[in-house]
């Protein structure tokens, strides 16, 4: 176990839009959007991807009391959701936070769809474990546990999204993902949100040279991320959300250029732990 001031971040789930697990994806795995934090004692998860059965095959019948974080509520995001096994365990307890979703719909009722017929054969009476959902505003400052802050900004994506800055014991991770950048104009937003952090982990669907093809899809580019990294004076910069179309091979030229360009920064990989 790791002290009252550790913190530790790791990978379940990298990819972006859909799962694409397979030969050509095993370097830098297939699966979608999930991240472990742990601040002390406390769990937080950062999105319901594909990835949440790799952390919840791990976490067997230890006690279970975390928060999750929702960026926003498509399907990459959450089709997780309907194999977290562990809330199935009646003395398991979650807080599920959102800001994006504008009335009628709400992150408890776009989460209960998977759990009806004839999407899975999940049902609501077999999750036992207390779920507490918590909206927000974007922009507000969310304190989950004691000693976490958490700060929010609006990102740029389709039906909304929320960035995410997790400071605690003096370390500071930022999740920047869904989000499209317009060239040549820095989103204050984003820089507001990590200016000065440890960690930015950012939405890289794309590079500079696709990124004209995919305008309005909501993403942005891993060149972009160096931009606004390198402005906003951040320590370590993640390239996440890879598009499921590249492959190994590509997140190695990726990873080699991002490299040349901003020395110390890395590509996510499923199963990869930093530490701020």
């Amino acid at each position: 176990m790791g002290g009252t001031d550790d913190v530790t971040l790791r990978f379940w789930g990298v990819r972006g839009s859909i799962a694409c697990p397979g030969p050509k994806t095993v370097r830098y795995g297939g699966n979608t959007s999930c991240l472990e934090v742990r601040c002390g004692p406390h769990l937080l998860i950062l999105d319901a991807g594909t990835g949440l059965r790799g952390l919840d095959a791990t976490l067997g019948g230890a006690a279970f009391d975390a928060d999750l974080l929702m960026t926003h509520t498509h399907l990459d995001h959450v089709s997780g959701w309907p194999y977290f096994r562990t809330l199935s365990r009646p003395e398991a307890r979650l807080v599920a936070w959102s800001g994006h979703l504008k009335p009628p719909h709400t992150p408890e009722s776009v989460l209960d769809r998977f759990l009806r017929d004839p999407v899975t054969p999940l049902r609501r009476a077999n999750l036992t474990a207390t779920v507490a959902w918590r909206t927000f505003t974007v922009g507000e400052t969310l304190e989950p546990r004691p000693g976490i802050v958490v700060r929010t900004a609006a990102l740029n994506h389709p039906n909304g999204a929320t960035g995410y800055r997790i400071e605690y014991a003096g370390r500071s991770i930022c999740y920047v993902t869904d989000t499209e950048h317009v060239p040549g104009e820095p989103d204050r937003n984003v820089l507001g949100l990590i200016e000065g952090a440890d960690i930015v982990v950012y939405d890289a669907t794309y590079t500079d040279a696709e990124f004209p093809k995919f305008v309005t899809w909501g993403h942005s580019t891993w060149e972009e991320g160096v931009r606004l990294c390198n402005a906003a004076g951040v320590k370590t910069y993640v390239v996440f959300h890879h598009d499921p179309g590249h492959d190994d091979d590509t997140m190695d030229a990726i990873a080699a250029d991002l490299e040349r360009m901003r020395p110390g920064s890395v590509v996510a990989r499923e199963g990869m732990v930093l530490r701020p």
